[in-house]
């Protein structure tokens, strides 16, 4: 069994900054590609930004310039910096993991954290 789990959010000024971080626990796995997703109310889950193992990174336009996602491949972890918050960025944020077993891979998911940018 593998779980992620995300920590970091809150409530944040518009123009202000919040650090997402999540990891993955378990055992008997290795990790591949991880990513944010967020989901804002009423909308569809979109993706944020995406890490390879080797550390290639891709970015919603949306999010370009001002977050920045990176890894711990020794510690399962995945990060996201967020800077220059817009309201528009509220969501509950989710982590994901490309978790490797053996001959089997599957995507865990985080249970999500909930990011708020109001003034």
């Amino acid at each position: 069994q593998v779980q992620l789990v995300e920590s970091g959010g809150g409530l944040v000024q518009p123009g202000g900054s919040l650090r997402l971080s999540c990891t993955a626990s378990g055992s008997f796995f290795t990790i591949g590609n991880m990513g944010w997703y967020r989901q804002a109310p009423g909308k569809q889950r979109d993706l944020v930004a995406t890490i390879s193992t080797g550390g290639i990174t891709t970015y919603a336009d949306s999010v370009k310039g001002r977050f920045t996602v990176s890894r711990d491949n020794a510690k399962n972890t995945v990060s996201l910096q967020m800077n220059a918050l817009k309201p528009e960025d509220t969501a509950v944020y989710n982590c994901n993991a490309v978790v490797n077993s053996g001959s089997v891979s599957w995507v865990s998911w985080g249970q999500g954290t909930q990011v708020t940018v109001s003034s």
